[in-house]
């Protein structure tokens, strides 16, 4: 690791804090960071040390250039030192219990990624937009039947992304409620409520977490072989099937396919959905605004995007010796890109500390950029507006029925409950 300014403790601690992401101390780091210190190297304690980005200038930098900063290379997302010692010794040496999109390089990344990329297109996703409002529909219908309460997030916001990604992957319904589980416990390892290890150990929660990827695995299996058997029109038969350079992807990858579509698929979405619905109950004036003009409906999608930033981090490695924003990293130095840091930086956004559902323009982050940007970005965005078309349609007054609480953790993370009182017409 290059010499280079290094972290007060308490904010490299932070960092790697859970809880700190869940009641908001978090935004304090980041913003002192931002001030004082936007490119300096955390050594918390157990992990090793990482440059930290946190202005929106330095994490594009980074996010543009894939040859120069892997993701493959180390571990994609922050993990400590026993449990990187874990998982190599399970994988026979590779950092990563699965091989996604999320941990390739070229030349891979841009094959697999063709894979499925017209499926997340522009063009491909508007044609989903009849059967998407469907299931708007009947989610608001729902709602609406929950007598003026719910927990928005468990009630509402978990349920219906779900739904509209398992239909395009070709999961049946009534497995519906088992992916959600496994998503859960996949992202929040860290968190009491969503664990699947007893006890939080670092041990315990790399087994947890090579538990959860083994059910995954078990139930893409069996897709797997249905959709070789009988093919089908769903994302599912193209993945089973899928051919690089003319030979059939590995099982590994195969499976991995299937779980960042099935995870990443939904859960950042119910989370930006979630923080919208929060944000207007903390401002009235808002939820009369863009309740009367739906034509502000696009821009209070991409504010709640930017707001909730449910992907907190990713984590690169430097292929060779550079230069960031006066810096020297070294050749296998470790960054961590900070979009939620990215999404409120005062060189961007004005007054990003308050949620405007009339910013523009608005260039957050929280998509990623470059040639990892996130293939389900046109798909989500279009989830979001149908939804709130069809409950502002139908929704008269909504407000907070209890505190709202977050989920515990550093990699993804968002509202996990979310009481609310309200009337539909």
């Amino acid at each position: 690791m290059t010499a280079g300014p290094t972290l007060p403790d308490d904010v490299a601690e932070t960092l790697v804090d859970p809880r700190a992401y869940a009641d908001g101390r978090i935004h304090d780091a980041y913003r002192w960071l931002r001030q004082n210190e936007p490119l300096g190297v955390a050594r918390p304690k157990g992990y090793d040390p990482f440059w930290v980005a946190t202005r929106h200038a330095d994490i594009l930098e980074v996010s543009r250039q894939n040859e120069l900063f892997h993701s493959g290379d180390l571990q994609t997302t922050l993990t400590n030192q026993a449990t990187d010692a874990l998982v190599r010794q399970k994988t026979g040496g590779s950092p990563h219990l699965v091989r996604s999109l999320v941990q390739m390089d070229a030349p891979d990344h841009p094959k697999y990624r063709l894979l499925s990329q017209a499926w997340f297109m522009p063009a491909n996703v508007r044609t989903l937009e009849t059967r998407i409002r469907e299931i708007a529909r009947a989610s608001v219908e729902r709602m609406a039947q929950l007598g003026g309460r719910c927990d928005f997030v468990k009630d509402v916001a978990l349920r219906y992304p779900l739904h509209v990604i398992m239909e395009i992957l070709g999961v049946p319904e009534e497995d519906e409620a088992r992916m959600q589980m496994l998503t859960q416990e996949l992202f929040g390892p860290q968190d009491p409520d969503t664990a699947r290890a007893a006890e939080d150990s670092q041990e315990q929660t790399a087994d947890a977490l090579g538990a959860v990827l083994d059910d995954f695995y078990a139930y893409f299996e069996r897709i797997s072989a249905e959709r070789r058997a009988s093919p089908k029109g769903d994302l599912a038969t193209l993945i089973a099937n899928a051919t690089i350079d003319g030979v059939p992807i590995s099982g590994l990858e195969q499976l991995s396919y299937y779980v960042i579509v099935a995870t990443a698929g939904h859960d950042t979405t119910s989370s930006s959905t979630a923080g919208a619905i929060w944000q207007l109950c903390e401002d009235q004036e808002q939820f009369a605004r863009v309740k009367a003009d739906p034509s502000l409906i696009p821009g209070l999608v991409d504010e709640a995007i930017r707001w909730v930033t449910p992907v907190k981090h990713f984590m690169r490695s430097a292929t060779a010796d550079t230069e960031l924003n006066g810096r020297h990293i070294a050749k296998g130095d470790w960054l961590m890109l900070c979009y939620a840091s990215g999404n409120r930086d005062e060189a961007v956004f004005e007054d990003p500390y308050r949620f405007r559902i009339d910013r523009k323009p608005n260039r957050h982050l929280a998509f990623g950029y470059g040639g990892h940007v996130c293939l389900g970005q046109h798909l989500a965005k279009l989830e979001m507006r149908i939804f709130f078309e069809e409950l502002f349609a139908r929704l008269e007054r909504i407000e907070l029925a209890g505190e709202p609480a977050q989920t515990q953790a550093v990699f993804v993370n968002g509202p996990k409950s979310l009481p609310l009182r309200f009337e539909m017409a």
